[in-house]
């Protein structure tokens, strides 16, 4: 018999149900034109529906909706962006350069309650900062967002976003899941430098237990997961490996994202590995230019 995931608790962390806050909202993947990011992930099969530009004068979206409620989001330079206002974007850097997996954010129906018992373990979270954008039917949405941690913004930790509109129109713009053939993100892969002290924050922060670890030399890591959760960090084998040069160019964050399926679909992979017991078909990273599991 298994021990529970309470019983492994460190004695110091925050008392609360482990995993609430980690409840993925959406994962992004950032490239320099929307176009691309699009066309490239249709051609591993799925389907992905306009979202709207931002009111940041920077960015535009499209969204890979999921059964679960969580979704992929695409994010590029909109039209006649301002140059300056995208420089200055938090993900600017991975958009110019087609850096695909960029941040990950966090459920948060009550994002002072969230932000609190952040603090309350130790780590920083920003005030929170109101924001939108206008989906392509009209519709106006509204949000709000903290950031947690530092660095770029939901590059290590998530970022907590919490809905003003009903969430719903910001997830389903035509009122059902883009990719009903997918259960959701499953898994946020983070690249790190040092895996201990990953775990460590990780652990602080959210309560978790002791991870399981791995290691996966096609995929160049060492390999933690924390606690059967959505998180699984990944330090590089070796200082010459695509996962250590990704580390040089955008630091800490998130390298690939694997979502869930009951079945074979429609997608199409080119390799798998064997993660913590299950197996992950990955979509060729050369043709869709950034890592995406299937498990």
């Amino acid at each position: 018999m298994k021990t529970p995931y309470r019983l492994a608790i460190p004695a110091l962390a925050p008392i609360f149900l482990l995993g609430a806050d980690l409840t993925i909202d959406h994962v992004t993947a950032a490239g320099a034109r929307l176009a691309d990011l699009q066309e490239k992930l249709a051609a591993a099969g799925i389907r992905s529906e306009p979202g709207g530009a931002h009111g940041n004068r920077a960015t535009e979206m499209a969204i890979v909706s999921f059964r679960d409620g969580s979704y992929l989001e695409l994010i590029a330079r909109q039209a006649n962006a301002d140059p300056q206002a995208v420089a200055a974007h938090p993900w600017g850097e991975f958009i110019e350069l087609n850096g695909g997996p960029c941040a990950w954010a966090v459920r948060a129906p009550d994002l002072e309650t969230a932000a609190k018992r952040l603090r309350a373990a130790g780590v920083a979270v920003s005030p929170p900062e109101r924001a939108g954008r206008q989906r392509p039917d009209g519709k106006r949405l509204e949000w709000q967002t903290a950031q947690v941690g530092d660095g770029v913004r939901g590059s290590f930790f998530p970022f907590l976003i919490q809905d003003f509109t009903p969430r719903g129109d910001r997830v389903n713009p035509r009122g059902k899941p883009a990719a009903p053939q997918f259960s959701g993100v499953t898994k946020v892969v983070i690249a790190v430098r040092d895996l201990e002290e990953a775990v460590k924050k990780y652990r602080e922060a959210y309560g978790y237990p002791a991870p399981l670890k791995q290691v996966d030399k096609d995929f160049d890591a060492h390999l933690a997961m924390l606690g059967g959760g959505p998180v699984v960090l990944a330090a590089p084998l070796s200082s010459h490996s695509w996962l250590a040069e990704r580390l040089e160019k955008f630091g800490e964050a998130p390298c690939a994202f694997v979502l869930g399926a009951g079945k074979r679909g429609r997608y199409r992979t080119a390799s798998k590995s064997r993660w913590f017991g299950k197996d992950v078909n990955w979509i060729d990273p050369e043709k869709l230019g950034w890592r995406l599991g299937i498990e």
